[in-house]
């Protein structure tokens, strides 16, 4: 039984394709067979072209961090757009769960469900704060903040260590 195939597993994807756009289909499909889609149909220019204006939608979303009810506006916006009612299903054997779309529907609009149902549930069930850009001044990858206790400020271990590096050296300058 699956009991939330829209966790931060989407949103993790929805950052991953938004910091390093898939260049073709074949690049879509292969990423999102990664993070364990499972593809019904072959991946076209059209999936590419759904998925950009779904990822614009979702970056502004990103950056309304400042203002939860902005956020929320936007992504009930992304939200009524491309998803459907929630219905059960046992797609490829894979087991039952909900999808929040409905059936037979190319990748490029999947995507978009998948990345709004899953920003949304990742919002609200650990904080309408946990999504965001890193806190380096010159690095604008956006990342999932799902860090036991809700204050990661940066996207990865690389770049917390550059900034720790920052402050040391400012500080010993004084």
């Amino acid at each position: 039984m699956h009991l939330n195939p829209y966790g931060k597993d989407a949103v993790n994807l929805a950052a991953d394709l938004a910091n390093r756009r898939p260049a073709s289909p074949e690049e879509l499909a292969d990423r999102c067979r990664a993070a364990g889609l499972v593809l019904e149909r072959p991946v076209t220019s059209r999936d590419l072209a759904r998925l950009a204006v779904a990822l614009e939608a979702w970056e502004k979303v990103v950056d309304a961090s400042d203002d939860e009810r902005e956020r929320a506006e936007l992504l009930n916006e992304m939200l009524s757009e491309a998803t459907a009612h929630p219905r059960l299903t046992d797609h490829a054997g894979s087991g039952w769960h909900l999808h929040y779309r409905d059936a037979d529907q190319p990748l490029g609009s999947l995507l978009f469900a998948l990345i709004s149902v899953g920003t949304a549930l990742h919002l609200v069930g650990r904080g309408m704060h946990r999504l965001r850009r890193c806190a380096i001044a010159d690095c604008a990858l956006i990342f999932a903040d799902t860090s036991p206790t809700g204050r990661q400020r940066y996207c990865s271990p690389a770049c917390t260590n550059r900034d720790a590096v920052r402050r040391h050296r400012a500080r010993a300058k004084r």
